[in-house]
């Protein structure tokens, strides 16, 4: 991919502050989600800053070589959950947040000791192209139904039989019709745009489909719940994991450390394989083996690390976004200032109401808009990934049906206090199978 800005690249003041809002909203939606499921007290406003803190770790850890940002991790809500189940007060349960983080962590951090003084060759060898690829397209289809839900976040939902389909009332009509608009502003913008403007494109497209979304609500349709902005602080400290957490550190014992530790633990190793799979993609969208240079153990560490830091002040342990790759490919912008400077720019959003409230007004179904070309386009990394495999071969076609098919079907398991992922295990799958196969002869 011919990039417009390289890592190194540092794009005029103005326009980076431009670059770097994008990729807050690129993110905002994942990333202030997840408080929301978990619930418990905690703060959106706080992980978006746990997520600006994590993301400069990570930085400092990657030498500001490569260019993705940290948010908060869907994959840790079950552990999260079980800190907050198992504990016995609300404030014990941050504390156990922030242990489990902490666990998560060092789990990475023995990851990338073991790959810095193993190698990664190993890598390649278990995870070729013909495992990683449809890993990671695998990783934006599976993103494909929150995407739509997104789109009709407004609608209603019916079942029919084993299917279900929406229901096409006023309402449904106009969340479609936001969502629409934003697609195509973003496309447009993305394809027929001039210099800036085709560096801007979710900008441009949040900023048209939150203007159709406000004409609606003006008219009497609600999607933008402007009651958001009602009784703003101007400034406001976000509500920081750690400060609850300190009034639970006496009631936490061995045996909910235990539980804690029995929960993240597991979940840790799972998201290896993503973390692997999101980088092995930005690898191929900026031309440059991240996993060689600055390192796989780097990225790793700085994940690890970010993680807790990020869980210190926001709760949830972060992993890196495939929107903020998406966002990459999209608009070929791999500088890691721009990162950097999202990341900064999160943490002071999130002491300013106003920001906050507008960031959070932003309707589902303009976001869904935005997510069918974010995630679309991890998808399609993963298939170009495959472009060179031979899939005449039925080693290669068995791999790849090995990894689509339980990936698509939603083949997830939970075993004990373990969650595994669709994600996770399609691709212990595909690995296993790989390695069954790839001595076979060619046909």
């Amino acid at each position: 991919m011919n990039l417009v800005y390289g890592i190194k690249d540092k794009p005029k003041f103005s326009q980076l502050l431009i670059f770097a809002f994008q990729q807050v909203l690129a993110i905002l939606a994942a990333t202030i989600a997840v408080p929301a499921i978990v619930g418990n007290g905690m703060s959106a406003s706080a992980a978006l800053f746990g997520a600006g803190v994590g993301t400069i770790v990570y930085q400092l850890f990657t030498k500001f070589r490569s260019p993705v940002f940290l948010g908060s991790s869907f994959v840790f809500i079950g552990p999260m959950a079980a800190a907050f189940g198992g504990a016995v007060s609300a404030s014990a349960g941050f504390a156990g947040l922030i242990i489990g983080a902490v666990f998560a962590g060092l789990v990475y951090v023995v990851i990338a000791l073991i790959v810095k003084f193993a190698g990664v060759k190993w890598i390649d060898k278990v995870m070729p192209p013909v495992v990683i690829g449809p890993t990671v397209a695998l990783i934006g289809l599976s993103l494909a139904g929150a995407a739509i839900n997104d789109v009709f976040s407004y609608g209603a939902k019916t079942s029919f039989g084993t299917s279900s389909y929406f229901v096409m009332n006023t309402t449904t009509w106009v969340s479609m019709i936001c969502a629409l608009v934003t697609l195509f502003v973003v496309v447009l913008a993305s394809t027929f745009g001039k210099k800036m403007v085709k560096l801007v494109p979710f900008i441009i497209g949040i900023l048209a489909g939150y203007a159709v979304a406000a004409i609606f609500t003006v008219c009497g349709i609600p999607v933008i719940d402007f009651s958001l902005f009602e009784n703003l602080k101007i400034v406001a400290v976000p509500e920081f994991s750690f400060m609850e957490a300190m009034k639970g550190v006496k009631d936490i014992d061995g045996s909910y450390i235990a539980t804690v530790a029995v929960a993240y633990i597991p979940v840790a190793f799972v998201v290896f394989a993503e973390h692997l799979a999101d980088h092995k993609n930005l690898s191929t969208i900026i031309d440059q083996n991240l996993i060689e240079e600055p390192g796989l153990h780097r990225t790793l560490l700085g994940d690890g690390v970010g993680s807790i830091a990020g869980a210190f002040f926001g709760g949830c342990p972060n992993t890196t976004y495939g929107e903020s790759v998406g966002c990459v490919a999209i608009t070929r912008n791999a500088s890691v200032i721009t990162i950097t400077t999202a990341a900064i720019m999160c943490l002071i959003i999130s002491f300013f109401g106003p920001f906050v409230a507008f960031l959070d007004s932003i309707p589902g179904c303009v976001m869904g808009g935005v997510c069918i070309t974010l995630y679309g386009f991890i998808a399609v990394s993963g298939l170009k990934m495959i472009q060179k495999v031979d899939l005449g071969q039925n080693k290669n076609l068995f791999v790849v049906a090995s990894i689509l098919i339980p990936g698509i079907g939603g083949m997830a398991m939970n075993i004990g206090n373990v969650y595994i992922t669709t994600t996770a295990c399609a691709l212990i799958l595909g690995i296993v199978t790989n390695l069954l196969l790839n001595k076979a002869k060619e046909e």
